[in-house]
């Protein structure tokens, strides 16, 4: 079964990459922070929890532990980024009764 299945999967992959559908992905050499290595070359992390590259930075750690403190998460939560965190602890409650 394998071996008349292979050459259809082979074909459906070729036409993926001619149609410029294919993404390789890249190995992180190293931890991630604000800098990481992906073939041996340092690289600006801009993933969705490390905004603009800066969460290494004290200032950014500084807010982090604020925000844990008053609302109970910190800087990676759509909250914080949003700035809705304190619409969330009003709502919270305002509808904690129900």
């Amino acid at each position: 079964m394998y071996t008349d299945l292979l050459p259809i999967l082979e074909n459906e992959l070729q036409s993926i990459k001619e149609n410029a559908l294919f993404k390789e992905e890249h190995v992180i050499q190293s931890h991630q922070g604000r800098v990481i290595t992906i073939d041996d070359k340092e690289y600006l992390n801009f993933c969705s929890n490390n905004y603009l590259g800066l969460s290494g930075t004290q200032g950014i750690q500084n807010a982090t532990d604020k925000a844990l403190e008053k609302y109970g998460f910190g800087t990676a939560s759509v909250r914080f980024i949003c700035g809705t965190q304190t619409i969330l602890k009003e709502l919270e409650a305002a509808t904690s009764e129900f």
